[in-house]
């Protein structure tokens, strides 16, 4: 860990941490908290992702649609008219959207094959948004003078590692900037996240083999085709499955940094707070 002990932390001019864990638990919600406080810059792996590394798909993938309507189709080929992503902080939408829900096209769904190319789309932009990590340190402390950094990760960050792995090229890289700092959820939360999606379920990202799974059990459990899914009962079933699919996976990358519960996250309303939240972390590890 770049900060070793609990006062290492608190006397650190250049404090860099990395939040991760499942969505919903209060990651973005701090992290703009610390960047409304002052003095941290904010680095949204999602964000990244929708405007460096997949902006231009999105963007593509709404033309495509317009292109089916003449009357749009005329203003886009004669220069007319301009689409855009409107991606924020507040809105990653276009990305949720982009990525779809397999099954029916009547009910909103795509063909299998499509999900699974537009699934890897993702898997390698959020690599590479993470791989950025670094570059973006140095860019908010020299164009920005931000002396603190924090990177806000997406839930899926768990897929593309190997927690176990000492060499992990990505944790290995991740660790060399920042203290990673597991949010861990509780039951409780598990079920409300789960209620919650089930209210409104929405596009996730899923490890390929693990979606493999889950498709091939639905079409036997449902003794129906790919293009009968239901695009939302599919990806209802497969939520609550993924989220004890990353439980081992996250703790596996809790060995290289510290974890702090959800709950002492949401005790954390300004940044003294949370700098002490930090220090009792790496107190608990190194005891």
């Amino acid at each position: 860990m770049i900060y070793d002990t609990a006062q290492a932390w608190m006397e650190a001019p250049c404090k860099r941490v990395l939040f991760y864990g499942m969505s919903g638990l209060g990651k973005t919600h701090v992290s703009q908290m610390l960047r409304d406080a002052g003095g941290w810059f904010h680095y949204s792996i999602d964000y990244r992702i929708g405007t460096r590394y997949m902006g231009e798909l999105i963007v593509d993938n709404a033309k495509a649609h317009a292109m089916q309507v003449p009357f749009l189709r005329d203003l886009l080929l004669s220069d007319s008219i301009y689409i855009g992503s409107n991606i924020t902080f507040h809105n990653l939408a276009p990305v949720s959207t982009y990525l779809g829900k397999p099954g029916d096209p009547a009910r909103g769904g795509m063909p299998i094959d499509e999900y699974r190319r537009r699934q890897e789309q993702f898997r390698q932009a959020e690599i590479n948004a993470l791989m950025d990590t670094g570059y973006f340190i140095e860019r908010a402390g020299r164009l920005y003078g931000y002396p603190h950094f924090i990177c806000d990760t997406g839930g899926s960050i768990c897929e593309w590692v190997e927690g176990d792995d000492p060499d992990d090229p990505l944790l290995t890289e991740l660790a060399r900037h920042c203290l990673l700092v597991y949010i861990e959820g509780s039951e409780a939360h598990t079920a409300e996240l789960i209620r919650r999606f089930d209210r409104a379920p929405k596009p996730m990202a899923y490890q390929p083999e693990f979606l493999a799974r889950m498709w091939e059990e639905y079409l036997s459990e449902n003794k129906c085709e790919a293009d009968e899914v239901d695009p939302d009962a599919f990806i209802r079933r497969t939520y609550a499955r993924a989220l004890a699919h990353r439980q081992p996976r996250y703790e596996r990358m809790a060995k290289w940094g510290v974890r702090v519960s959800a709950d002492e996250v949401a005790q954390a309303t300004d940044a003294a707070r949370f700098d002490a939240l930090i220090a009792d972390a790496i107190d608990r590890r190194t005891d």
